[in-house]
């Protein structure tokens, strides 16, 4: 640009010299050859100035950039970190078999049974709980084969919960736990006096309790989201099966909550009362009979004893009890001297 701007600068200036220098020569021929000169620099200016002012109306990135500042942060995209689970509940015909069906699928899908409980009393009345972890890249196939294959899908329910925070907070703390316990590790060495040494070993090993509980969570949390876990329930072709209900809010709901509360607490009584009832058939009869027996006897032993009388054919209403001791004998007053 300073460049261009210099060169236009002398340009003028000669031109400007040449037509002083021409009108003292002529004054009429000498007219046209300085117009011309200058409609030729101005020519010459334009194409020398074009380039520039193309350049400077042109945006540079800079410009076209926006005037905040957080525009020129970067955004990098983060993997999130999720945790899928389901719950599922098919009718089977045969649950034994349906449950070694489920265990194929799982496992050919790279997953693996967890846990498991069964109850079989007859194949109508059977049923089990599995409890399956499962990739997930292949959780939406699987649910989609088991509902399909094992029998009738009953209910299905599915969640999840992202944790990319929770990971990335975790991995913060252990981080920064790490880093504390090298710096006390190395004041460890440093140290010049037994109190010294002691109170940096406690305070490493209460350093080292936090460390192994981030550890912890931080392998719960991988296994999780590693794999999926989906709870399937086997019924047999009988067993009944509660649907989820609804229950309305407010007085309604406060309602019928007392009175399922009322009706529990009837049959909780009634069983109570149908366990109790023949055991009192088989105590009550007999413990009756006997103390009917200990009163009877008593009442007859009572009557007995009331009425014996003395041996003179009193019955001891005299004032004396009844009893064979003679009375005592009044005291004897002395005689009064004569």
């Amino acid at each position: 640009m300073r460049r261009s701007q210099i060169v236009l600068t002398g340009v003028l200036a000669a031109l400007l010299l040449s037509a002083c220098g021409g009108a003292g020569e002529s004054a009429t021929g000498g007219a046209d050859v300085p117009m011309a000169q200058v409609d030729s620099a101005k020519a010459v200016a334009r194409d020398v100035t074009a380039p520039e002012s193309a350049a400077t109306a042109r945006p540079t990135p800079a410009q076209r950039r926006p005037a905040n500042a957080a525009s020129g942060v970067e955004v990098t995209q983060q993997n999130r970190q999720v945790i899928y689970k389901a719950s599922m509940t098919v009718r089977a015909e045969d649950v034994a078999a349906a449950v070694q069906q489920a265990k194929q699928t799982v496992t050919t899908a790279g997953g693996y049974l967890a846990r498991e409980e069964s109850r079989s009393s007859d194949d109508a009345r059977a049923s089990a709980l599995l409890e399956f972890k499962i990739p997930p890249a292949r959780y939406n196939e699987v649910l989609a084969t088991l509902g399909k294959d094992l029998g009738r899908q009953l209910r299905l329910e599915q969640g999840t919960e992202d944790v990319t925070l929770k990971v990335a907070d975790v991995e913060s703390r252990l981080k920064s736990a790490e880093q504390a316990l090298e710096s006390l590790r190395s004041l460890l060495k440093r140290a010049d006096t037994i109190g010294q040494v002691l109170d940096v070993e406690r305070e490493i090993a209460g350093r080292e309790a936090d460390l192994e509980s981030l550890q912890a969570q931080q392998k719960e949390l991988a296994a999780q989201v590693g794999m999926a876990t989906l709870s399937l329930r086997l019924v047999g072709p009988v067993v009944v099966v509660e649907e989820p209900s609804d229950e309305p809010a407010g007085f309604l709901g406060g309602l019928k909550s007392g009175w399922n509360g009322l009706v529990s607490f009837v049959k909780v009584l009634l069983t109570v009362l149908g366990t109790v009832l023949p055991w009192l058939v088989v105590v009550v009869p007999p413990l009756a009979l006997a103390i009917f027996l200990v009163r009877r006897r008593r009442r007859a032993g009572g009557g007995g004893t009331g009425g014996i009388g003395n041996t003179d054919g009193t019955d001891g209403t005299d004032g004396t009890d009844g009893s064979d001791d003679p009375a005592p004998a009044p005291p004897v007053k002395d005689a009064a001297p004569v």
